[in-house]
């Protein structure tokens, strides 16, 4: 490690006994067990609210989570000379779910319909910076201009939390209460999306020397933007917008960004979630989406591995008609094919590499295939 690593760790109370590095952070083997010590960028605001949600969870029996360590002077992020910032967390001796394996998937799956039943924000519990007054709603992040009030309850707060974790945890932020951000209205997005795909349209029709990646968008930018359309034509007339302020209200939480990367196998048929710093208030499958899409994108949309991915969810935790629709509007969306051009749009380069231009149509083909799974799989047609 370099000096002022090691210097970070000085920070804390544990015994390090040793330190070996991996893919942009450390594995740090301590008296206390596997730590990992990796860069930050979250806030000094959010990292108290993720302290609080992971030890929710961990006295609620969900175990396995990568819980942050307090420093010596109670802080939970770690501040270097140089003014890098690290979070030191518990970690497990595991691997990555490996989305080759079919039965590591759906072990995924499964362990992602655990958790969305025991993961809530507890509302009462005390949370707000010293000094400094919180509001009385969910805090409004940049970019999420729909933020939901979410209302106080009456009566006296309520102890959310096993004592000493508590005291820490005030001790650290303050005595005043704050709630998470919510996701963004997923109709806002969409509409953003869409304006975003007409400005690029009319930028790369005026370009005066136009290259195969610009022939290529035009080309399918018609057929591309009606899908995209229609989805948001659709997402207005459905029941996505009580589920949304149901979740909301209901304090449903959401890991926000759960992939192959952020599920440890452990031994024992165990399995660990870790990277919840996107976490936020919103409807609880828009994770069982986000990872449906990453491992279908991999089986080119196989439909029985699809089907068998939502029956090992719906399981644990039924699936309900509106989030089914909910889902199958949001994977319809052609998202790869907005993100891709929104990337070229900002990019200010002269020449776009070739991989650029198989993304493009590896979005086209790949929108083809989805529509075709949505339709077989939650019979759904646009």
């Amino acid at each position: 490690m370099r000096e002022y690593e090691l210097e970070v760790l000085d920070q804390y109370h544990m015994e390090v006994k040793s330190t070996r590095k991996i893919r942009g952070a450390f594995f740090i083997d301590t008296n206390e067990g596997t730590m990992l010590l990796r860069e930050t960028d979250i806030s000094d605001r959010r990292a108290p609210l993720l302290y609080i949600v992971l030890t929710h969870l961990e006295a609620g029996g969900y175990a396995h989570v990568d819980t942050p360590v307090f420093t010596k002077e109670g802080k939970l992020v770690a501040t270097s000379r140089e003014g890098r910032r690290y979070l030191l967390k518990k970690w497990y001796g595991g691997r990555e779910c490996d989305v080759r394996r079919e039965s590591d998937v759906l072990e995924a799956v499964a362990n992602l319909a655990n958790l969305h039943q025991k993961l809530r924000w507890q509302p009462q519990c005390e949370i707000a910076e010293e000094g400094e007054l919180w509001p009385q709603c969910v805090m409004e992040e940049e970019g999420e201009p729909r933020a939901r009030r979410v209302m106080e309850e009456e009566g006296e707060p309520r102890r959310v939390m096993e004592e000493e974790g508590e005291t820490r945890a005030q001790r650290a932020v303050g005595q005043r209460e704050a709630h998470p951000p919510t996701g963004r209205h997923l109709l806002e997005e969409f509409l953003c999306h869409n304006r975003e795909l007409k400005k690029i349209r009319g930028f790369v029709r005026k370009k005066s020397s136009k290259d195969s990646f610009d022939y290529l968008f035009l080309a399918h930018f018609d057929r591309m933007f009606s899908v995209a359309e229609q989805v948001a034509d659709r997402l207005k007339e459905s029941g996505y917008d009580d589920l949304y302020r149901k979740s909301v209200m209901g304090n449903c939480l959401v890991h926000g960004d759960y992939n192959y990367h952020n599920v440890l196998m452990l031994p024992a048929a165990e399995v660990a979630t870790t990277n919840f710093e996107h976490f936020c208030l919103d409807v609880q499958v828009q994770d069982l989406c986000y990872f449906l899409r990453k491992v279908m994108e991999k089986y080119q949309w196989n439909e029985e591995l699809g089907d068998a991915m939502l029956e090992a969810y719906g399981k644990i935790r039924p699936l309900k008609r509106e989030e089914l629709e909910y889902m199958a509007l949001k994977l319809s969306y052609p998202e790869k094919f907005w993100k891709t051009m929104n990337s070229y749009y900002h990019s200010n380069k002269v020449w776009v590499p070739e991989k650029n231009v198989e993304k493009l149509m590896l979005s086209v083909t790949q929108t083809d295939e989805k529509i075709r799974f949505l339709e077989r799989i939650f019979s759904f047609h646009l």
